[in-house]
């Protein structure tokens, strides 16, 4: 694969509005594009300029997409940066969103789990901090 190769993580919601709230305002990711009435579906498309991922959220009309289906369906955002860590849990907190006990123990050893919306759960990591 080419270096300019970017993944999209795609994911459907009942709770667009939220959903971008927390992944925009809580994990500081930039809209980078959204779309309203394509073929019955909006969405929102969430990076970080430069950054080799985006996450994509859509809300299809008249169809619901519930809630995750177990505790374990985590996205992890390794921060090597101790500083950068407590910044990133501290934004978090400073927009309402507060740590969840994670259901394998390795997670709250050596990060801080934080729920969306949705019941999907992102994990911030940093081996040394925690």
């Amino acid at each position: 694969m080419s270096r300019d190769v970017t993944m999209r993580v795609a994911r459907p919601t009942d709770r667009l509005v939220e959903v971008v709230r927390f992944y925009s305002q809580g994990l500081g990711l930039r809209v980078l594009g959204s779309f309203r009435g394509h073929a019955g579906f909006d969405g929102v498309m969430l990076g970080r300029p430069g950054a080799p991922y985006h996450l994509e959220f859509t809300r299809q009309q008249e169809r619901s997409a519930g809630r995750a289906p177990t505790e374990d369906h985590l996205l992890v955002f390794y921060l090597p940066d101790v500083e950068q860590w407590h910044q990133a849990i501290e934004r978090m907190r400073s927009v309402g969103y507060q740590p969840v006990p994670s259901n394998n123990p390795y997670w709250d050893q050596f990060g801080r789990t934080f729920e969306d919306p949705d019941g999907y759960r992102v994990v911030l990591q940093n081996a040394h901090a925690a």
